[in-house]
């Protein structure tokens, strides 16, 4: 089920599908991502997993957002959203720059996170020292704008599609799981690429944020899979760079774990789906049960 949902001021594309009664899954796209990209991991889940994916706000098939990216919107997107995912906590899988909002919202709200699967994760660990002057909010709405122009004059139809099939041309090994009319949909408006713009600028403020969240705010000991893809990461120093960045943050729970996927390239939900999978099931073994909500209390004693 494809729909539009509000969340406070912004207004979300979520798509579901699985038993309703099934352990809550919510998935998560990294920068530029949309819901298409995780079709091969939700066909893997959803016989036995309520599976729930959304585009931030000025993605995929989301109306702009009413606020310029950042740690804070995006957590409260994620917390509204697992909320709604089904009973009980969920396991939250996050790719790329959406691990993020994940960890974040692992530490602020630990009773709606059950377990979580990071996929190819950034790991930023001393940003605050990289971000004198913030100007993500003052430069979205210019962001936003150039977005415009390239959309009325027929410019993203082309741009939009030839970049995503740039990209994944590095980052991935599979084709493409989206219809080339689903790509033109979404990478075809200007909103989307004014978005990646104003995304990719409000990293460093993202991640400065979570490295003082970390600070304030303990990770709890919930199951942890971290998955790293090397495939796409050329020179041994960067290799061992980028997995001992993940390496780390397994470690921010005790029952953490880190897996090598040494062909696998960034966008891991493509290339081995089965591991994300994989890791999902793991997660959610290793999990304890969830707490039932008062409506399953009431009907086991009615």
């Amino acid at each position: 089920m494809s729909e539009i949902v509000n969340v406070g001021r912004e207004q979300v594309h979520v798509v579901r599908s699985g038993p309703v009664d099934g352990p809550p899954v919510l998935l998560d796209s990294g920068l530029g991502g949309a819901w298409f990209d995780w079709d091969p991991v939700a066909a893997l889940l959803r016989d036995a997993h309520r599976v729930t994916v959304f585009d931030r706000p000025g993605l995929g098939a989301s109306p702009a957002g009413a606020a310029p990216p950042s740690l804070r919107r995006d957590v409260a997107l994620a917390a509204a959203l697992a909320e709604r995912a089904g009973r009980g906590p969920v396991t939250l899988v996050a790719h790329s720059m959406a691990a993020f909002h994940a960890e974040a919202l692992a530490r602020v709200r630990p009773d709606l996170v059950r377990a979580l699967v990071l996929v190819d994760p950034s790991h930023e660990h001393d940003a605050r020292a990289r971000v004198p002057v913030r100007l993500s909010s003052v430069l979205t709405p210019a962001f936003m704008a150039a977005g415009a122009p390239l959309e009325l004059t027929g410019a993203a139809g082309v741009a939009g599609p030839w970049g995503r099939r740039a990209v994944l041309r590095h980052s991935s090994r599979a084709s493409d799981p989206a219809p080339d009319a689903a790509v033109r949909s979404v990478y075809g408006r200007g909103t989307v690429l004014g978005t990646v713009l104003a995304e990719n600028f409000a990293y460093r403020e993202m991640a400065a944020d979570l490295v003082a969240l970390r600070v304030r705010r303990p990770f709890p000991p919930v199951p942890l899979v971290v998955l790293t893809a090397l495939g796409d990461v050329r020179r041994e120093g960067c290799r061992r760079a980028w997995s001992d960045g993940h390496v780390r943050l397994a470690a921010m729970s005790p029952r953490g774990r880190q897996v090598e996927l040494p062909e696998a390239r960034h966008m891991i939900h493509l290339d081995c789906p089965d591991a994300v999978a994989g890791a999902v099931a793991e997660a959610h073994r290793a999990a304890p049960p969830a707490p039932r909500t008062r409506a399953a209390r009431h009907e086991e004693t009615a």
